[in-house]
């Protein structure tokens, strides 16, 4: 089991003054049975809130809702918390005893499972997503090591860039430009899944990261990940990390998931201004603690 203390802080700095700011934070994370389990979790807004409220939503993730009513020109959320994690990859024998064909035949006809196979707001079908995911999911092939071809192909072919995409960016653009950032390569794991009848989520979270040897840690290094989790019946969720090419393990922290990103963004918001121009910093430390 590992204990870690995580900070992530989101700096916004505007132009002009934001006469009401309303936000939406996914910033707790969620607990997991014996896999996960948040000690504490605090969220602070500056300027003081005048409302802020917190509830699960419908996927049961910890929501945090806040609204400032302060005229202002900087606005920052932190978020602090201490999380037990206690994760173990499944063993190869257990994913490698059935087909990805029969997994996909398995699922229930009618459950919350099959919402997961479904086109989600920025999951859409799409002939060169199905394209690419036939030369993964061939014939009667293991569940396990089709993960592990899946993961491989992406890493492999994929070029870690920031910047080169958005939010709006399709899984046709990712595939063309074979450039962007964990939330792509997850959205395109998830959309290569769904698109041979397998039910998988889009999880968002944190991942520990190592300095490099006789180096000490930077603060504010670490940063927001995102992966991916496929149904497997009889035994529950399998998580893989197409962006590191890994099975998920105690590295990595959860804190939700969904159908895609724009259930489970960390922050988002609306506010009201003239401000022609802000500016929006973010910075996350992820450091284990001792138990």
């Amino acid at each position: 089991m590992r204990r870690y203390r995580v900070v992530h802080r989101t700096e916004y700095r505007y132009a002009a003054p934001v006469s009401t700011s309303y936000g939406r934070a996914h910033l707790h994370p969620r607990d997991i049975g014996a896999e996960q389990h948040t000690i504490d979790a605090e969220l602070t807004v500056d300027p003081q809130p005048a409302e802020l409220r917190e509830h699960l939503d419908f996927y049961g993730n910890a929501s945090t809702y806040f609204v400032v009513s302060t005229a202002h020109t900087e606005l920052d959320v932190v978020s602090t918390c201490h999380v037990d994690v206690d994760r173990a990859v499944p063993a190869s024998e257990l994913l490698d005893a059935v087909s990805w064909r029969s997994v996909a035949a398995a699922l229930p006809p009618s459950s919350s499972i099959r919402e997961f196979t479904l086109p989600s707001p920025m999951i859409a079908p799409a002939r060169t997503v199905a394209d690419y995911a036939a030369s993964v999911f061939v014939d009667d092939a293991p569940f396990g090591a089709t993960l592990t071809a899946l993961l491989t192909r992406i890493h492999d072919d994929m070029h870690y860039k920031s910047g080169v995409t958005t939010i709006g960016t399709t899984l046709t653009e990712v595939l063309r430009k074979r450039e962007g950032v964990c939330q792509d390569f997850a959205h395109l794991a998830v959309g290569m899944l769904r698109s041979v009848g397998l039910a998988a989520r889009y999880v968002s979270g944190y991942l520990e990261t190592s300095p490099p040897p006789g180096q000490p840690k930077l603060q504010g290094a670490d940063a927001s990940h995102a992966w991916v989790s496929v149904w497997l019946p009889e035994h529950g969720w399998v998580d893989i990390d197409p962006t590191n090419n890994a099975f998920v393990d105690e590295r990595y922290i959860v804190l939700g998931w969904g159908r895609d990103y724009s259930d489970v963004p960390p922050l988002k918001g609306v506010i009201f201004t003239d401000a022609k121009r802000s500016t929006m910093q973010v910075s996350v430390d992820v450091e284990r603690v001792a138990q």
